[in-house]
C-alpha cells in the first residue's frame, strides 16, 4: 500500500512507459527489494519540535524546520502534510544532495483555536523509514485574555 502511495504521489516523474526512474525515488519496497540501506539518504532535523509559546487567537505564526541529508544519495521529500487544515507545511522541492540542507516551512493559523495546541507534520521521504514526524506546539490565548501574553 505504501509503495503504491509513493508511486502515485510521484506520477509526473515517470518515463514514457509510466514507470518511475529508480534514480528519482529509491524506497526499500521497490523493484527486487535489494536496496543497500547504507546508500540511502538520511534526513536529520536540527529540531523535531518547535514551541511557539503564547499566541493570540487569530495570529498566523511560522517556523522553518531545517534539515540535513546525512546519507549517501539524494533526499527527496514527496510530501509534508499537517494533522489539520490550520497548519500548512511547504517542504524544499528540489532533491537534496548528500551533505546538503533544506527546510520545511510550517505556518499555523490560530483562528478559532484556544488553549494548548499540538500539530504534527508527516514528512514522506525516500529514506528508511520513509516517514518522519515534526511537531509544533503553542498556547493560544483568547483575545479577552491577551494581557496574559505579556
Amino acid at each position: 500500500m505504501l509503495s503504491a502511495l509513493a508511486l502515485f504521489s510521484c506520477g509526473n516523474k515517470g518515463g514514457k512507459d509510466g514507470k518511475i526512474d529508480g534514480e528519482i525515488v529509491d524506497f526499500s519496497e521497490t523493484a527486487n527489494g535489494k536496496v543497500d540501506k547504507e546508500k540511502l539518504p538520511v534526513i536529520k532535523f536540527t529540531e523535531g519540535t518547535h514551541d511557539f509559546g503564547k499566541i493570540i487567537q487569530g495570529e498566523k505564526v511560522a517556523h522553518k524546520f531545517s534539515f540535513t541529508n546525512e546519507g549517501k544519495s539524494n533526499l527527496i521529500i514527496t510530501s509534508a502534510k499537517a494533522s489539520c487544515g490550520c497548519t500548512i507545511a511547504e517542504p524544499t522541492k528540489a532533491p537534496i544532495a548528500p551533505g546538503g540542507t533544506g527546510t520545511i516551512d510550517v505556518t499555523f493559523d490560530s483562528n478559532g483555536k484556544s488553549g494548548m495546541v499540538t500539530k504534527t507534520i508527516s514528512v514522506l521521504t525516500n529514506c528508511e523509514p520513509n516517514t518522519v514526524f515534526i511537531t509544533i506546539t503553542g498556547n493560544v490565548i483568547v483575545p479577552d485574555d491577551a494581557s496574559e501574553k505579556k
